[in-house]
C-alpha cells in the first residue's frame, strides 16, 4: 500500500511551509513516528514525523515552498524492512607498487645582490626603519636603482595588495522564518511611531539577594535564580501601574488587557524566537524561572509550537547575554512596547553624596508613541527601575525567603 504524506497545518492562518531539511534520503526505510523532515513556517520550525513504516519516496526538494495539505512524500507500507547488513566485498590482494625513478632536481642559481636590488643608503635605511617600511616596498631612483634619502623621505607605508587573501562569497536562501522576521521588523519600523527611552539600574540589591539565596533556591527548586525572574516581576508590576503600555492598536481602536502575557526573546538554532509566558503576573519567582527554562529548552531543541509563540502583550529582550551595553530594541508587533536588558558593568555612581562603584545595567524601553505618551513610557521605566533597586519591598512583599519559597 502506498501512503501519501501531506503537510499538516502548523497553526491557524498558515497556508504554506518550506522544506528546511530532509532527515532521510529517497529510498530509505523509515519507522512510524520517525522524524523525516524539518519544515519552516513563518512562525516556527517543526519536525515532520513518518505516519507509517516503509520505504520512502521524496516528492519535494529542500528549499521548496509547499502548501499545507500538499503531498511531500510517499511511503510504501508493504515494503519489508531490510535485514542486517550486506556482506562486505572481499578485499583485493594488495599489489606491490613500483616507484618510478625520481628525476634529479638541480638547485636554481642564487643571484648576487647589487645596487639594482634597491639597497638603501645608510641615511635612507635609518628613515625607512623609523617608518617601519621594508626596502623592497619602494623603488629606488639612485644609481643602479639604489634607494636614496629622498626616496625614503617620500616613501609611504604600503596598505597591502587588495587582491591578496580569500575573496570568496556564498549565496544561500533565507529560511521562511528568517524572511518573516525580516518582514515584521521592517513593518514595525515603518508602521509605528517608535521611540526609545533609557534609564540605568543599580543592580546591587539583586546581586546581594542572589548571592544570599541562589544556592538554597537551586537546592530546593532545581532552578537557577537569574535576572529574568526579577525583571519579569518588575515588568508585570509596572504594566499594572501603567496599563497603556500593556495595550495595542487595532485599526482605530485601542485594545487593553487585564493580564500580562510576556514574550521573551531567545536565540534558537533557526534564529530569533519569542515564546510567551502566559499570565506572568500570577507567577512566583520559581514559576517564572521554571517557565523560562522550559521555553528556552523547547526553542533550542526546535520543539517550540506556534501556539507557544502566539499572543503576548509585552516583550523582554536580553541583549546583555551577548555583551551588549546599550541598544534600541524594535517593537514586536502588534505589541506596543519592548524592554531591552543589557550587560551589567561596574560603574562609578553617586550614592548618598558619595562616589561609589556599583554594578549598573542600562535599560531601554521602545514604545509606540501613537498609543503611549511620554509620561506613561518614562513612568513605566522608572517603576521598573525602582522595583529592581528595591526588590524586597516592591517585588517580595518585604519577605525575600517567603517570596522565593524557601
Amino acid at each position: 500500500m502506498i501512503l501519501e504524506m501531506k503537510v499538516p497545518s502548523p497553526g491557524e492562518s498558515i497556508k504554506e511551509v518550506e522544506i528546511a531539511t530532509w532527515l532521510v534520503k529517497d529510498g530509505d526505510y523509515v519507522e512510524k513516528d520517525q522524524a523525516i523532515a524539518e519544515v519552516d513556517s513563518d512562525k516556527a520550525t517543526l519536525e515532520l514525523p513518518a505516519e507509517a513504516s516503509g520505504i520512502i519516496t521524496l516528492k519535494a526538494e529542500e528549499g521548496d515552498a509547499v502548501a499545507v495539505g500538499a503531498v511531500v512524500c510517499l511511503i510504501d507500507t508493504s515494503a519489508a524492512k531490510p535485514s542486517g547488513d550486506a556482506p562486505a566485498p572481499a578485499k583485493e590482494e594488495a599489489k606491490p607498487v613500483v616507484e618510478a625513478p625520481k628525476a634529479e632536481v638541480k638547485a636554481a642559481p642564487v643571484a648576487e645582490k647589487t645596487y639594482a636590488t634597491q639597497a638603501p643608503s645608510p641615511a635612507a635605511r635609518k628613515i625607512l626603519d623609523e617608518k617601519n617600511i621594508q626596502p623592497t616596498e619602494i623603488v629606488g631612483t639612485g644609481k643602479g636603482g639604489r634607494i636614496t634619502k629622498d626616496d625614503a623621505v617620500n616613501a609611504v607605508p604600503s596598505m597591502g595588495t587588495p587582491t591578496t587573501g580569500n575573496r570568496g562569497s556564498e549565496r544561500t536562501k533565507l529560511s521562511m522564518l528568517r524572511r518573516k522576521v525580516a518582514e515584521r521588523l521592517v513593518s514595525a519600523k515603518n508602521e509605528t511611531a517608535m521611540l526609545t527611552t533609557f534609564n540605568e539600574v543599580d543592580m546591587t540589591a539583586i546581586y546581594a539577594l542572589r548571592a544570599e539565596y541562589k544556592d538554597a533556591f537551586k537546592e530546593k527548586h532545581g532552578l537557577g535564580l537569574g535576572f529574568m525572574s526579577f525583571f519579569t516581576k518588575a515588568v508585570t508590576r509596572a504594566l499594572q501601574l501603567f496599563p497603556d503600555v500593556n495595550s495595542m492598536i487595532d485599526g482605530q481602536e485601542k485594545i487593553s488587557y487585564d493580564f500580562c502575557d510576556i514574550s521573551v526573546a531567545v536565540s534558537g538554532p533557526k534564529g530569533l524566537m519569542v515564546p510567551v509566558m502566559r499570565n506572568a503576573e500570577t507567577l512566583s519567582f520559581r514559576g517564572v524561572e521554571a517557565e523560562i527554562k522550559r521555553l528556552a529548552i523547547r526553542a533550542r531543541d526546535g520543539q517550540i509550537t506556534v501556539d507557544e509563540m502566539t499572543g503576548g502583550t509585552f516583550t523582554i529582550s536580553n541583549g546583555g547575554v551577548f555583551g551588549s551595553m546599550l541598544s534600541t530594541p524594535i517593537i514586536n508587533p502588534p505589541q506596543s512596547g519592548i524592554l531591552g536588558m543589557h550587560n551589567v558593568v561596574d560603574r562609578a555612581i553617586v550614592k548618598n553624596g558619595q562616589i561609589v562603584i556599583a554594578p549598573v545595567m542600562y535599560v531601554a524601553l521602545s514604545y509606540d508613541h501613537r498609543i503611549i505618551d511620554g509620561r506613561e513610557s518614562v513612568g513605566f521605566l522608572v517603576a521598573v527601575k525602582e522595583a529592581l533597586e528595591n526588590p524586597v519591598e516592591h517585588l517580595m512583599g518585604g519577605n525575600a525567603k517567603k517570596a522565593l519559597e524557601l
